[in-house]
């Protein structure tokens, strides 16, 4: 059986680098393209490359006995390609890992071009009827862009349409433009490196950015745009109309910040992250935004710092489409009424770069799994895989939206052990230690029957 996966985002390429590793023959589909010497992209991505990153180049927590740093845990244990990249083209970024976006797709792309067993098909899919002869196997990992065509194949096949939200990707700003003099290094409460570039702000200040940021003009908005954000990405200047010292405890919250010059903590800080290990430019944590352009760098200029800063590019908004998971699709990310149809990345109902990855991942090991003729387990609940994909399966579809990896989806602990133990980080290492456990007993047993499978 061929493996047919659709989008080359993040769960498209390591879904096929995973149905590829364990001996299945996949065609990669992908719209982006140059044609007649000209690149048709979508509205977010300025490349055709795989993997392109278009938000923020963070892939979350590497601090240990976190929940993303369990679901990476995870993930590295099954051999995730992408993560295997993104481990090595890392840059420093504190207790997290981020990544030299440029440097991380190229790897990508140069592991599916080696892959004699991925062929990558530039083109548009409009279609999935073909796959109802069940002599191939799909997995659509098409992301928040989804083509209209394609968005409105899939509403055929699914009878109940599909939700839509829209997410904002952050300015990027040349390291050399910024005042040095005004800014500091620090990780908050120092911990991990200082990699973080701090731009401090007195009260004063603070009111003055806030002032210009609620009053600035919305970039214009389409006819056919309803503006639904997902709630863990709203545009910085949405949050700030919900109070003016909402940012304070939000993306410019201070605490932790201790200014060495000073020996004091600022009012608000604006903390810049590297987006290359040349460090020849940083992006604003937090400030993705839907601001024209013209004021974005008029309000973006009050920021200590950034008075004089040149934008290598600005804040925008694309669209994010995703299915009503929990309606729709099994514990195996197949359509239950369409089973050799799969759905991975951010299209099903995950929220994020590492958990979009870890949505391929497993659609990549369930497509093998059914093409090697391997009867597989789900990945078990108790793990952060297992959870997350609890959730999407499993969630009130009235109020269904995408999530992040949190301690909230995993399973709790043992009512005796929660009243015996009050500490939150020993709670969580203890839930790591078991998912660990769970995770590596469920892939002992799947990956030796994946390579030894019948077909």
């Amino acid at each position: 059986m061929k493996v047919r996966v659709i989008g080359g985002g993040l769960a498209g390429p390591e879904a096929a680098l995973t149905a590829a590793r364990f001996g299945c023959e996949v065609e990669l589909y992908e719209m982006r393209r140059v044609v007649e010497g000209k690149p048709l992209l979508t509205p977010a991505h300025q490349t055709t490359d795989f993997g392109e990153l278009v938000c923020s180049n963070s892939l979350k927590s590497e601090s240990p006995n976190t929940a993303p740093w369990l679901l990476k845990q995870e993930m590295r244990r099954a051999g995730s390609a992408l993560l295997r990249m993104a481990d090595a083209t890392a840059v420093p970024a504190g207790h997290a890992l981020a990544v030299d976006r440029v440097e991380f797709s190229r790897r990508i792309s140069e592991a599916i071009a080696a892959d004699p067993r991925i062929r990558v098909i530039r083109e548009e899919v409009t279609s999935l009827a073909q796959e109802e002869d069940h002599t191939k196997y799909t997995i659509v990992a098409t992301g928040p862009l989804t083509s209209g065509a394609l968005s409105r194949e899939i509403d055929r096949l699914t009878g109940s349409g599909h939700l839509a939200f829209y997410d904002s990707i952050s300015p990027i700003v040349d390291a050399e433009t910024i005042d040095m003099e005004r800014v500091y290094f620090a990780a908050r409460w120092d911990k991990g490196t200082a990699d973080y570039i701090n731009c401090p702000m007195t009260r004063e200040e603070y009111d003055r950015f806030y002032d210009a940021l609620v009053t600035a003009e919305a970039a214009e908005e389409k006819e056919w745009e309803k503006l639904e954000y997902f709630e863990g990405c709203l545009p910085i200047e949405v949050l700030a109309r919900r109070g003016r010292d909402t940012l304070r405890f939000g993306p410019m919250k201070p605490v932790g910040l201790r200014d060495p010059r000073t020996g004091k903590t600022p009012w608000a800080v604006v903390q810049l992250r590297k987006e290359n290990l040349r460090a020849d430019s940083y992006n604003l944590v937090g400030f993705q935004n839907h601001l024209k352009w013209g004021e974005q760098a008029r309000v973006l200029r009050l920021i200590p710092g950034l008075e004089s800063a040149r934008f290598l590019r600005y804040g925008q908004i694309h669209r994010n489409t995703y299915i009503c998971a929990p309606a729709l699709i099994d514990e195996y990310l197949r359509l239950k009424a369409h089973p050799h149809i799969a759905f991975a990345g951010q299209i099903c109902g995950v929220e994020g770069y590492t958990e979009s990855i870890a949505a391929g991942m497993l659609a990549g090991i369930y497509a093998a799994a059914l093409a090697r003729g391997v009867e597989p387990k789900p990945v078990p609940r108790g793990t952060a895989l297992g959870s997350l994909m609890h959730y999407i399966t499993h969630a009130e579809t009235k109020s269904f939206q995408p999530a992040n990896i949190t301690f909230d989806l995993l399973e709790p602990l043992e009512e005796e052990t929660r009243r015996r133990i009050r500490d939150k980080k020993e709670r969580h290492r203890l839930q790591c230690e078991r998912a660990l456990a769970a995770f590596e007993a469920w892939w002992g047993e799947l990956e030796p029957a994946l390579r030894a499978g019948r077909g």
